[in-house]
C-alpha cells in the first residue's frame, strides 16, 4: 500500500482563515487548470466530491465570477463516490452538485457523467461506471487520468467511499467498485485507489475542528492506511491539502502555512 502523504514531502498544504476563503482556494484551482487542459488535450476532466465543503465550492464556481472564466463546454464532470440512490435523492452527491452548479451553468448534458445508481445491483452500476470512464478517456486497456480529484477526509479517516478496513481499499485492478458500508448501512460507489492516484492534481478539502485530530493522524501518524484509508492517496501528480484553520489547528506549527 502506498506510504502516507506527508507535508514537507510532495504534498502542498495550505491553511486559509475560514471556510470560505477555502472555498474560494479551491474554486480558484478548478479556474485555473481547466484553460491550460483544454489547451493541451481538449477536455478538463474532474472528479467531483460530495459534502458540504464542496457544495460552497460548487456555489461559487457557478457565480459570474468564476463562471465567465470557464469554457463549460470543454469540462467534464465525474463523481469520486456516490451513495447508492436515486439521483434526485436528497442523499445524492449527483442532486447536491447539479443544485449548487449544473443548473447555473452552460455545460452540455453530455459532459455530466453520473453514477447510473438506477441500475441494479450496486455492482453493475459500478462496473457500467467503469466502462463509461474508458469510453469518456477513450482508453479501453489503461487507467483514465483526471486532470482534478477533489476529496474530502472524514472523521473516521475516509475518503471518498474508501472507508476502514474495506475490501476496495485493497482492489488493485477495478477502478470502480460498490461496497456496502455497514457502519453507515449504505451501498456506495466509488472509485478506487489507482484511479485517484492517477489523478494529475489531488485535492483534499478539509474545515472544521472535528477534523483537526483525524488529519494529523493522516499526515503526521504512522503509516496504517487500513484504519486511515486516505493515507492510500499518493498521486503521480500534485497533492494539495487545502484546511481551515481550524481543521489545522493540531497541526505542529512547522507544519503550517497560512495561505489567506
Amino acid at each position: 500500500m502506498t506510504g502516507v502523504s506527508q507535508p514537507g514531502n510532495h504534498a502542498e498544504l495550505g491553511v486559509y482563515n475560514d471556510a470560505e476563503r477555502l472555498a474560494g482556494a479551491a474554486a480558484e484551482l478548478f479556474v485555473s487548470l481547466c484553460a491550460p487542459a483544454i489547451e493541451v488535450r481538449g477536455r478538463f476532466r474532474v472528479a467531483l466530491s460530495g459534502g458540504s465543503t464542496p457544495r460552497r465550492v460548487y456555489e461559487l464556481l457557478a457565480t459570474e465570477e468564476f463562471s465567465r472564466r470557464v469554457d463549460w463546454k470543454g469540462v467534464d464532470f465525474f463523481w469520486g463516490d456516490e451513495r447508492y440512490v436515486a439521483g434526485e435523492d436528497r442523499e445524492s452527491n449527483y442532486r447536491m452538485t447539479a443544485e449548487a452548479l449544473l443548473r447555473h451553468i452552460p455545460v452540455p448534458a453530455d459532459n455530466v457523467h453520473r453514477v447510473r445508481t438506477e441500475i441494479s445491483p450496486p455492482a453493475a452500476a459500478a462496473s457500467a461506471y467503469e466502462i463509461e470512464l474508458h469510453q469518456s478517456f477513450q482508453h479501453a486497456s489503461s487507467i483514465p487520468q483526471f486532470d482534478l480529484i477533489f476529496l474530502g477526509l472524514g472523521t473516521n479517516g475516509h475518503t471518498a467511499s474508501l472507508f476502514p478496513n474495506s475490501p476496495a481499499l485493497g482492489e488493485h485492478s477495478r477502478l470502480v467498485v460498490a461496497d456496502l458500508v455497514t457502519e453507515v448501512n449504505m451501498w456506495r460507489i466509488t472509485m478506487t485507489g489507482p484511479l485517484l492516484n492517477r489523478g494529475r492534481a489531488v485535492a483534499f478539502l478539509v474545515e472544521g475542528k472535528p477534523k483537526a485530530e483525524v488529519l494529523r493522524e493522516v499526515l503526521l501518524g504512522p503509516n496504517d492506511p487500513l484504519r486511515l484509508p486516505a493515507q492510500l492517496i499518493a498521486p503521480e501528480g500534485r497533492l494539495l491539502w487545502m484546511l481551515d484553520e481550524a481543521a489545522a489547528s493540531l497541526l505542529p506549527d512547522a507544519e503550517r502555512r497560512r495561505s489567506a
